[in-house]
């Protein structure tokens, strides 16, 4: 009979296994700390509600970008198109100079990526935590969009969606 932490690990292993299934969208969650950018790169968002328009994000508890969203209270998502893998990439590692290479502008407020087929600046509305991660709730406040095909992650691969005619 196995331990309870061998069971933890091996329903762990095949719960990443099952979920490398799952065709995910491709986001870099930005915010400031002083007029200092931040981002990280995360495939758990959403669209939550049109009524009013919100987002969900899940952040590392550790993360930076949580930390500062929490205390900055504004976070922007990114969403990157089917040509910007390297750019997740980036914002994926660890590191202060993230943005170094990276053309970006001040939109409402946030850092915006240029290039992406998606931007929504938000309000922090709620934070609930959950297992190793806390879900931002957040207000939309500005949005634009591009006809960009978008950057998809599954089973561990950048790939896109295309539109069938």
């Amino acid at each position: 009979m196995s331990s309870p932490l061998a069971q933890s690990d091996t329903l762990a292993t095949a719960f990443r296994e099952a979920m490398s299934n799952v065709c995910a969208p491709v986001a870099v969650i930005t915010t400031f700390d002083g007029d200092r950018p931040h981002g990280t790169t995360v495939s758990a968002f959403m669209s939550l509600s049109v009524g009013p328009p919100m987002v969900a994000v899940a952040l590392d508890h550790g993360s930076d970008v949580l930390r500062l969203i929490r205390d900055h209270g504004r976070f922007g998502v990114n969403v990157l198109g089917s040509a910007q893998s390297e750019l997740a990439l980036n914002f994926a590692r660890k590191g202060d100079d993230k943005f170094a290479a990276v053309p970006w502008r001040a939109r409402a407020g946030l850092p915006s990526l240029d290039g992406t087929t998606g931007w929504v600046a938000c309000v922090a509305a709620d934070f609930v935590s959950g297992g190793d991660h806390t879900v931002v709730f957040g207000e939309v406040a500005d949005v634009a969009h591009d006809t960009v095909e978008p950057l998809t992650y599954h089973r561990r691969t950048f790939g896109t969606n295309r539109a069938h005619p």
